[in-house]
């Protein structure tokens, strides 16, 4: 692909319904650079109609159907892909297949980026139920000593959006806490469902507010750019090796049936 191409990033959600590509397509539209194409991607309803993957057990299964769709993103020619769930679902697996191509996710780009800006920040998630599996993962990518804890609103992902007025209060709330009693210097939102409300958590709070799915959206483009302007690819050598090409063929579930439910495209102006 030619550097004068415009980057092109996907985004994908990792639920069997189109319900929410609208949302993200809108983030995408505001927050990337312009001359980033962004694909919003669901994926097919033949995995099933998750809604979520609060559980791993419906995280483990979509993470097939989110491998698939990695692959065929890498065979289309993206500079990079999203995966957008906090979770951080499929993240390491994503990498063996990606061919080179860049892979984020939410929960690794959020701290990262509030790394950059904070030496201690705290992460408002949904459910108590979501933080044992959250921890993990923010303790294996390095961040657990800046961590300032976990603080949950008692909402699933479908509640988000359900009732805004409600759901900033709580956040508020959390991130109060966050802030004024465990002395949090930036706060992440734990969900990409908690969209649209960083801004008015930052003027109450008075910290930086990190949105995971723009986050993972921007540290996808932002390495993109990296990969093209200095050539820094992202190895697949020792623990990222990917699969040989010959067993994927031999098994033969990685390229079979449409990888993807509904596109939205977000054009480069």
């Amino acid at each position: 692909m030619a550097k004068t191409d415009p980057l092109k990033i996907m985004y994908i959600n990792p639920v069997g319904i189109a319900d929410w590509d609208g949302i993200f397509a809108d983030m995408a539209g505001d927050y990337k650079l312009p001359g980033t194409e962004v694909h919003i991607v669901s994926l097919p309803a033949s995995i099933g109609g998750f809604t979520h993957v609060e559980y791993r057990t419906y995280e483990a299964m979509v993470m097939s159907g989110t491998l698939r769709a990695v692959r065929a993103a890498a065979r289309e020619g993206f500079d990079a892909v999203a995966i957008g769930c906090f979770y951080d679902t499929g993240l390491a697996e994503a990498r063996e297949l990606s061919e080179g191509m860049i892979v984020t996710a939410p929960c690794q780009s959020s701290c990262e980026i509030a790394s950059t800006l904070a030496n201690r920040f705290g992460i408002i998630v949904g459910r108590r139920k979501w933080v044992h599996q959250m921890h993990n993962t923010v303790r294996e990518q390095g961040y657990g000593e800046r961590l300032s804890g976990f603080y949950h609103v008692e909402l699933g992902v479908n509640d988000f959006q359900a009732d805004h007025a409600e759901t900033e209060r709580r956040l508020i709330a959390a991130g109060t806490k966050a802030v004024e009693e465990d002395f949090a210097e930036a706060v992440i939102l734990g969900c990409t469902m908690e969209i649209g409300f960083y801004k008015e958590l930052e003027q109450k709070l008075g910290v930086p507010v990190i949105d995971p799915s723009i986050a993972a959206l921007k540290r996808a483009e932002y390495a993109a750019v990296l990969r093209r302007q200095c050539g820094w690819v992202p190895s697949r050598r020792w623990s990222s090796e990917a699969p040989p090409e010959d067993e994927i063929a031999r098994f033969g579930q990685f390229d079979t049936n449409e990888p993807f439910g509904n596109r939205v495209v977000v054009e480069a102006a």
